[in-house]
């Protein structure tokens, strides 16, 4: 009987995520027509100053939005009211990424050279806060935040002396150490993270984790299957040769299959093969035959689909319902992250405070 209720369960969700995909992408026949079509429902957080660009979702009530000024807002009804939860004292920091494990628990991170890198934990929704980390070395910047469960998980830096640098927390991100750096390959001149969205540091599972790079002759993922010890790189075809272009985000919904999207941030150049996809864990990745229009800056795949993902970015959203081959605009506003939740809860982030969930 459990196993009937587990494969019926799954039925259902499948065919919900189907007629969901479809809504999207359909045009309603007639203007009168009083059909609810799944689209981006701004929420008031009643910060227009702030640029998130740090985002956590952890159903579709609960979400935290990390961003300029020290700024970590969260919600638990569904973006009706938020809640200032900034850590006391961090005003002049910049907060790219937020991973929240509930409603409670929440570690950010703050980008930037030398001591402007630093992790906060909290433990009472953003009541109180811990400065669990802060860096020391001024070659080192800090960029993502990754966790594989509620204990584990991992900070990159840009290279200092020849190879990113991996931090590591087994506590839930109340202590932190540097990883030997002998797995890691040799970075390329002028490599380095995006810190555009928090996804340039991705975990599937226990022990997979992906690294995004940019800003050199080639664009690459690097990958480890035991926690950030040893790694391995691989090219793309996303656009590179330059300090703004490269790979900005990732998005792996099991541990072989994976999206990537970026391009050039620079809102006067073009992006094209802006986008990417694997399935074999990172080790080739394949050009989308139809790329996003633009660069794109975070992706995430739908809850319950196999196929169905969203790219944002400033100049729109795109929806992919074939795993990454082919991307179709569906929205022009601008986004810089996007995160999904097991529950069908997927919202985006981005600039002059904007939030936003997707409606159905």
């Amino acid at each position: 009987m459990r196993r009937t209720g587990r494969t019926r369960r799954r039925v259902t969700a499948a065919a919900a995520c189907a007629a969901a995909l479809a809504a999207l992408t359909a045009v309603p026949a007639q203007a009168h027509e009083q059909r609810r079509v799944p689209h981006w429902e701004l929420k008031d957080t009643g910060t227009p100053e702030v640029r998130f660009r740090g985002l956590a979702a952890v159903s579709r009530n609960t979400a935290w939005a990390a961003g300029t000024g020290g700024t970590v807002l969260r919600t638990t009804d569904g973006g009706a009211t938020w809640r200032n939860v900034s850590p006391p004292g961090a005003a002049e920091l910049q907060f790219r990424d937020v991973e929240a494990f509930d409603a409670r628990r929440a570690v950010v991170l703050a980008i930037g050279e030398g001591e402007a890198s630093r992790v906060y934990r909290t433990d009472d929704g953003g009541a109180t806060w811990t400065e669990s980390f802060r860096n020391t070395d001024p070659k080192a910047f800090y960029d993502c935040l990754a966790f594989f469960d509620s204990r584990h998980g991992l900070a990159m830096s840009d290279p200092v002396d020849g190879r990113f640098r991996i931090l590591s927390t087994g506590d839930g991100g109340r202590t932190w150490k540097v990883l030997p750096d002998a797995g890691m390959p040799a970075a390329q001149e002028g490599e380095a993270g995006f810190a555009a969205s928090g996804q340039c540091l991705v975990t599937s599972g226990p022990k997979d984790v992906w690294l995004a790079t940019g800003g050199a002759a080639r664009a690459r993922v690097l990958h480890s299957a035991d926690r950030g010890h040893t790694w391995t790189a691989t090219d793309t075809a996303l656009p590179a040769g330059d300090p703004a272009r490269g790979v900005f985000a990732l998005a792996f919904r099991d541990r072989t299959h994976g999206l990537a999207v970026g391009g050039d941030f620079r809102p006067d150049q073009p992006s094209p093969q802006a986008a990417a996809r694997t399935s074999d864990g990172g080790r080739t990745w394949r050009p989308a035959a139809t790329p996003p229009p633009a660069y794109r800056s975070g992706v995430a795949w739908l809850p319950h689909s196999r196929t169905a993902a969203l790219a944002v970015g400033p100049a729109g959203t795109d929806l992919t319902a074939d795993g990454g081959r082919t991307w179709r605009t569906v929205d022009t506003g601008s986004y810089d992250t996007v995160d999904c939740t097991p529950d069908r809860g997927c919202w985006a982030a981005g600039e002059k405070g904007r939030v936003a969930r997707l409606e159905h």
